[in-house]
């Protein structure tokens, strides 16, 4: 049997070595093993897949959760946290480089390399400085940034890992290049962190529509503001002042605000001034170095001493007055449920139809407990003030000692002590001696024992030629208006006004509490002869209420 010769093109050949036969298709080894394990895209050298910056938890330690968060976030070169430093460590730093050219002078002049020049500018690299618990070196007090634009990126940052430090004190933000919307977002973050915060300075920060006011809400827990050279005018004071107080609201925890350095005026001034006849919180008020002249300061003297009621406040005076009447009427009428203990016999008035007397009443009352700085409490507790007010009739100025003694054993009840004021009160202070820290504090405590609870409408009054004149403001403790243009004119004023407040407390009694009216008066570098009369009667006036002073000479009689 013959074979035949197969064709050229169909002669069988030998498979190549690197391929085989799989289901009828020649596939590479290669091939193969990518069909059987899928290839995984690897990122390129030096870069890592993206976290979510959201499922990080902060661990409380501001280095590392701020370098973590900022690593999430996709930053790549971001400003380190460091501690604080000193004046006497970079007095004892400096003192030790001076020392080392001594030792092998040629060699270090002739070797000036790369680095003594980081050394040398590693001050101005952007950083954020924290200062620490003595204690806990972890525990974050105060934050300071300086001079490098904080931008939304970062804020957003804050917001995540600033509520973790539970000792949070103070932000101090020093020329960041702050904008209205930054500042509001900023303002966002501060209700996150923690009660203890109460310090905020932002000075070098020029706002075109001088937003700053924000800071001062009825809801803030801001105590201490600082507000220097930020080019604040009179139309950004105008907004302050409102801040402060205004007919129907008042500021009641900001304790000091510094308006140093900025170009606040006459008008200015009196926006200030109008800000502090219904504020009883502010105890410290710097305006150094402004563009302050006599109307101006003749304005914010006008209120440290008696002054005439407007229109407008006499009639919320006497609504106030009309609806604390009320108040005290139903609280002793016999069908009211205010002093009822017992369920039964809420049940009973309720079916009696008075049940909106008593769901009025009944929150009223718990607010009072529950909330010392509200409205209705303040208004309860000056049912006092109003009925020796309304015994004593229109030509008549009832006794001011005898509703400040009831509001003060009130007081001592435990229904005005804040337990986070006195947080405040005790760690917001950090600047100045420790004299003058004591006598703030102490000084603090007797506004809130004493004039929180009172609507300042509601104080005593008294009515000469058919006016209504209301005690000055006693509870301002501190004014500095150094280095402004007040002459002789506008001194004239502040004597008046420290008379006056001379002539009272002395008329007071050891054991009454109350507010002390002004110890410290700064008015130096003004454009007036330092020797004038009008100067040195204000400065012999004042040397005996400053208790520094005061102090200070018991010390050298001791001595003597």
């Amino acid at each position: 049997m013959s074979t035949e010769p197969s064709a050229p093109g169909t002669s069988p050949r030998t498979p190549r070595p690197g391929a085989q036969k799989s289901s009828g298709a020649i596939t590479k080894k290669g091939d193969r093993a990518a069909k059987e394990k899928p290839a995984t895209a690897l990122p390129p050298l030096g870069e890592e897949e993206p976290k979510n910056p959201e499922e990080y938890q902060c661990s409380g330690v501001l280095e590392t959760d701020f370098a973590e968060l900022c690593i999430r976030s996709g930053y790549t070169d971001f400003p380190k946290v460091v501690t604080r430093p000193r004046p006497n460590q970079n007095f004892v730093l400096s003192a030790s480089m001076s020392e080392k050219p001594t030792q092998d002078d040629q060699r270090l002049s002739a070797s000036c390399s790369q680095n003594s020049l980081e050394s040398k500018y590693v001050f101005f690299r952007p950083t954020i400085q924290v200062e620490v618990e003595q204690e806990d070196s972890k525990a974050v007090k105060e934050i300071y940034i300086r001079g490098w634009k904080l931008e939304d990126r970062i804020l957003g940052i804050f917001s995540k890992c600033l509520p973790s430090l539970s000792q949070l004190q103070a932000i101090n933000l020093w020329k960041v290049g702050l904008t209205d919307k930054t500042l509001t977002t900023f303002i966002a973050l501060l209700p996150l962190c923690s009660s203890t915060l109460r310090k905020v300075s932002l000075e070098g920060n020029p706002l075109p529509e001088q937003s700053y006011y924000k800071l001062m809400g009825l809801d803030s827990t801001i105590s201490h503001l600082s507000l220097r050279n930020n080019s604040i005018d009179d139309h950004g004071a105008q907004l302050l002042g409102q801040a402060l107080s205004t007919l129907n609201n008042s500021n009641r925890t900001l304790v000091s605000l510094n308006l140093g350095f900025n170009h606040i005026g006459d008008e200015g001034a009196g926006y200030i001034a109008d800000g502090l006849r219904l504020n009883r919180s502010l105890l410290w008020l710097s305006l150094a170095h402004n563009r302050i002249q006599d109307k101006g300061a003749l304005k914010l003297a006008e209120v440290l001493r008696p002054f005439e009621l407007t229109h407008t406040e006499v009639v919320e005076r006497r609504r106030l007055l009309l609806e604390k009447g009320t108040q005290e009427r139903s609280s002793r009428s016999p069908s009211s449920s205010r002093h009822g203990d017992s369920k039964t016999e809420r049940e009973k008035s309720q079916t009696a139809g008075i049940s909106n007397v008593t769901l009025v009443d009944k929150p009223e009352k718990m607010q009072t407990l529950k909330a010392p700085k509200g409205l209705g409490k303040k208004k309860e507790k000056s049912g006092e003030v109003v009925k020796k007010e309304e015994k004593s009739g229109p030509g008549q100025s009832p006794t001011q000692g005898t509703p400040k003694k009831e509001d003060a054993t009130k007081a001592g009840k435990g229904k005005v002590t804040i337990p986070e004021q006195k947080m405040s009160k005790g760690k917001g202070m950090k600047t100045g001696s420790k004299e003058k820290r004591s006598i703030l504090l102490e000084s603090e405590q007797l506004v809130v024992e004493a004039t929180e609870m009172v609507n300042p409408l509601l104080e005593p009054v008294e009515h000469r030629d058919g006016k209504v004149f209301m005690p000055g403001n006693k509870v301002l403790l501190h004014l500095n208006l150094l280095r402004n243009r007040i002459t002789e004119v506008g001194l004239e004023g502040f004597l008046t006004a420290v008379q006056y407040q001379v002539q009272v407390s002395k008329s007071r009694t050891s054991s009454s509490k109350g507010p002390l009216g002004l110890l410290w008066l700064s008015l130096a570098k003004n454009c007036f002869d330092p020797q004038c009369p009008t100067y040195t009667m204000i400065q012999e006036l004042m040397m005996p209420r400053d208790p520094v002073k005061a102090k200070v000479r018991e010390e050298e009689a001791a001595a003597t």
